[in-house]
């Protein structure tokens, strides 16, 4: 019998510089997205060590006492608190946790190889934050000089809708 690999969730990343606008464009994409029927998982960066559980919860002492994954289950939700590898990838994230989704939208992690959105305010940047040649469009409020690369009106939302179904249709996501 054959060793079990599980399917390649489709990962796309939304960056660009702080305060330009990625988390109300997800919060944007992700009803269209969710209206054609997508499954979409969402995945947030963040430089700074993260306390999800309170301080002498049962879960907290679960941690404390050594467990390498904690899971908090309740009414129709469940939260889980997991030590990572340092090299853990949004990817793997994607593979291990968002099976049953059909796309992991994910904030931040300019600097990580994969597809990108990126979203550019004029007020805050006029370059890109990442290479072009991982984008697969960017969102402005400008005009930007750039080749080969899908611009974007900053709040025409339904025209980045339509590019993300393209690309998850012709299955050309890094796995």
């Amino acid at each position: 019998m054959g060793e079990f690999s599980p399917v390649t969730i489709p990962v796309l990343h939304i960056v660009g510089y702080s305060g330009s606008g990625k988390t109300t464009l997800i919060e944007k994409l992700l009803p269209l997205l969710k209206g054609q029927g997508l499954r979409v998982a969402t995945l947030k960066h963040s430089h700074h060590v993260l306390e999800m559980d309170q301080r002498g919860k049962d879960s907290w002492r679960h941690k404390q006492a050594g467990a390498d994954t904690s899971a908090l289950v309740g009414a129709g939700q469940w939260m889980m608190v997991c030590e990572l590898a340092d090299d853990f990838t949004p990817q793997q994230w994607a593979n291990q946790y968002a099976q049953g989704h059909n796309l992991v939208l994910v904030e931040g992690y300019h600097n990580m190889a994969g597809v990108k959105v990126e979203v550019v305010r004029q007020a805050h940047s006029r370059t890109l934050r990442c290479d072009a040649s991982s984008l697969l469009a960017v969102m402005s409020d400008g005009e930007l000089q750039l080749k080969d690369v899908v611009q974007i009106g900053l709040n025409d939302i339904s025209a980045l809708s339509d590019v993300v179904l393209q690309w998850l249709q012709e299955g050309k996501y890094d796995g």
